[in-house]
């Protein structure tokens, strides 16, 4: 019988080490690109879900809309930084899918112009002239933003440019309290949901 007790406890203690080697077995985040930040990148993979974080690309935008990577991922999830860029909160980060990079190069490049009306007015004009960026169907856009860290919010969407009503069968608007399509019909539609 003490066999048997020595037995059992060896394979708790075994499965418990298993078990923790099984949540260290995740594999390190990627290094830093020469020059990059440790605290840069850490403040940008914030809106990141936890499970992505670890390994996702983060970059850091330049006054030409171009970027500079500060540590290359190994998934397809891309964070930056936007806090204090023209019509964004003081404390604002955004994640999405890599192949979204040049939509967003165009939405700061709008966005630039410094106020909301001339922002929307250019971007409307480029859905008009077929010339808008297309994001990912189906990619997810992660946003945490507010007046400050402590106070900022998060909130999460995802792409179907062209959807309506007729192609999804989702609502247009947010009245039946589901997940619903904003900005049907155009690249900027994106499923909305209730409380996010």
């Amino acid at each position: 019988m003490k066999r048997f007790a020595v037995i059992l406890s060896v394979l708790a203690v075994s499965t418990g080490v298993l078990a923790q080697e099984g949540r260290r077995g995740a594999p390190p985040p990627p290094p830093l690109e020469p020059g990059a930040s440790q605290a840069e990148v850490d403040t940008a993979v914030l809106a990141a879900p936890d499970n992505l974080r670890a390994q996702a690309t983060v970059i850091k935008w330049k006054p030409d809309f171009t970027y500079t990577t500060l540590r290359k991922g190994t998934n397809r999830l891309v964070c930056y930084d936007r806090s204090g860029f023209p019509t964004h909160p003081a404390f604002s980060l955004e994640c999405t899918l890599n192949g979204n990079l040049d939509r967003v190069a165009q939405n700061l490049k709008a966005e630039a112009l410094g106020d909301r009306t001339k922002s929307e007015a250019m971007l409307t004009d480029l859905e008009k002239n077929g010339t808008r960026v297309k994001p990912e169907f189906g990619s997810i856009w992660y946003h945490l933003e507010g007046p400050d860290q402590a106070h900022a919010r998060p909130h999460m969407t995802i792409a179907v440019p062209g959807a309506t009503q007729a192609t999804l069968g989702l609502p247009e608007n947010g009245r039946g309290g589901g997940v619903w399509i904003m900005n049907p019909g155009t690249s900027t539609a994106h499923l909305m949901t209730p409380g996010e």
